[in-house]
C-alpha cells in the first residue's frame, strides 16, 4: 500500500542549502516516500508510472522535470500533487501550477484516447461489413471442433464482434495459431459479444472467452454473452442485468484457473466469476473437470477433452 510521507509532503530539502546532488535525486527519494522506486528522467515532459496500491499498467502517477531546481508529481487516485526543489519547501503557487499542467495533461491524454478508439471503431466497422462469414475449417475452429456461429472472417483471422452499449467498437481477431488480438487503440473495457438470440430468452449465461461461450451455446441451447476477459464479467454482467427483464436469469460461467495458485497468484478466473454473480445477484456454474484432467480450465477445454481431441484456449 501507498503510505503517506510522515514528513511534510512538500519539504525534500534542507532550507537554505541544496541537499541532492540533482533534481533527479531529488524526485526519486520523494516517490520513494509514497512507494514509487524509479529513476526519474529529465525529458521535459510528463512521464507516467504505475501507483505501486494499483494492478501493474495502471499508469496513475506522472511526474515531470521542468528544469535542474524544480519538478512536480502526483497520484491521482490520492489526489497528490506536489512540487520537488533542490532550496527547500516548495512555492504553493507552484504546486497549483503543477496540478493544473496535470489536469489539462491527463484530458489531452484522454482526447488522444477517444480519437483512437473512434478510428477504431470505424475500421471494425468497416472490416465488419466487408468480411465473409467464418470458415468452419479454419484451423482453430477446426481444432476446437466448433462452428463459427457469429463468427465472419477477414483473411486467416476470424473476427469476434465487441459491442460496447449496441456499438460495433472493436473487433478481435483469432488467428491460425489460437492467438488473439483486438484493433490497436480499441475499446476493450466492458465490451462484449453475443452466440444465440436475447429475445424470449428466459436464461442468459455470461462467459469469458469466445469458445468458451460456444461450448456452453451448443450444450444449453442459451444465449451466451462473452465477455472477452474474467475483468469484463462484472461490468458487462451489470449491463446486462440492467437490460433484461427481471424474470430472465442469468448465470454467470466461470473459467477455474486452477494453475495460477500453485504459482502464488490467485484463480482470477474463479474469483472473478464469483464477483460478478454476486454483483447482480445471478447464478454461479463452473466446469467440472474428469477424473485425473490437471490441465483443462474452462467449459470449452472440458467438451474437448471429453470428445478425446485434447483442449486449450
Amino acid at each position: 500500500m501507498v503510505t503517506q510521507n510522515p514528513i511534510s509532503p512538500q519539504c525534500y530539502s534542507d532550507s537554505g542549502n541544496d541537499k541532492h546532488s540533482s533534481i533527479e535525486v531529488a524526485l526519486a527519494e520523494a516517490l520513494a516516500a509514497y512507494g514509487v522506486m524509479l529513476t526519474p528522467r529529465a525529458s521535459g515532459r510528463f512521464e507516467r508510472f504505475d501507483a505501486p496500491d494499483k494492478p501493474k499498467g495502471n499508469g496513475n502517477g506522472w511526474y515531470r522535470i521542468h528544469g535542474p531546481q524544480a519538478a512536480s508529481f502526483g497520484i491521482w487516485h490520492l489526489d497528490v500533487s506536489e512540487v520537488v526543489t533542490l532550496h527547500g519547501a516548495s512555492d504553493p503557487e507552484a504546486a497549483t501550477q503543477a496540478r493544473l499542467d496535470a489536469m489539462r495533461d491527463r484530458e489531452r491524454q484522454e482526447h488522444e484516447r477517444q480519437q483512437q478508439a473512434a478510428k477504431a471503431a470505424d475500421k471494425a466497422r468497416r472490416w465488419w461489413a466487408e468480411a465473409g462469414p467464418g470458415d468452419p475449417g479454419h484451423p482453430w475452429l477446426a481444432g476446437k471442433r466448433l462452428p463459427p456461429y457469429n463468427l465472419r472472417q477477414r483473411g486467416e483471422a476470424l473476427l469476434v464482434p465487441l459491442y460496447f452499449e449496441g456499438e460495433l467498437v472493436n473487433l478481435e481477431r483469432i488467428f491460425p495459431d489460437g492467438s488473439k488480438r483486438p484493433l490497436k487503440g480499441g475499446r476493450v473495457k466492458g465490451v462484449a459479444s453475443l452466440i444465440g438470440h436475447l429475445a424470449g430468452a428466459g436464461r442468459v449465461l455470461v462467459a469469458e472467452g469466445w469458445s468458451t461461450a460456444a461450448a456452453l451455446h451448443e450444450a444449453m441451447g442459451a444465449p451466451v454473452v462473452v465477455a472477452r476477459n474474467a475483468d469484463n464479467l462484472a461490468p458487462v454482467a451489470r449491463r446486462l442485468r440492467q437490460r433484461m427483464p427481471a424474470e430472465v436469469g442469468i448465470t454467470v460461467c466461470g473459467d477455474d484457473d486452477r494453475h495460477l495458485p500453485a504459482k502464488g497468484k490467485a484463480n482470477k478466473g474463479a474469483v472473478e466469476a464469483r464477483h460478478a454473480a454476486l454483483a447482480i445477484g445471478g447464478d454461479l456454474l463452473m466446469p467440472q473437470f474428469c477424473d485425473g484432467c490437471e490441465s483443462c480450465t474452462d467449459f470449452a477445454d472440458v467438451r474437448l477433452c471429453r470428445l478425446g481431441g485434447g483442449h486449450g484456449e
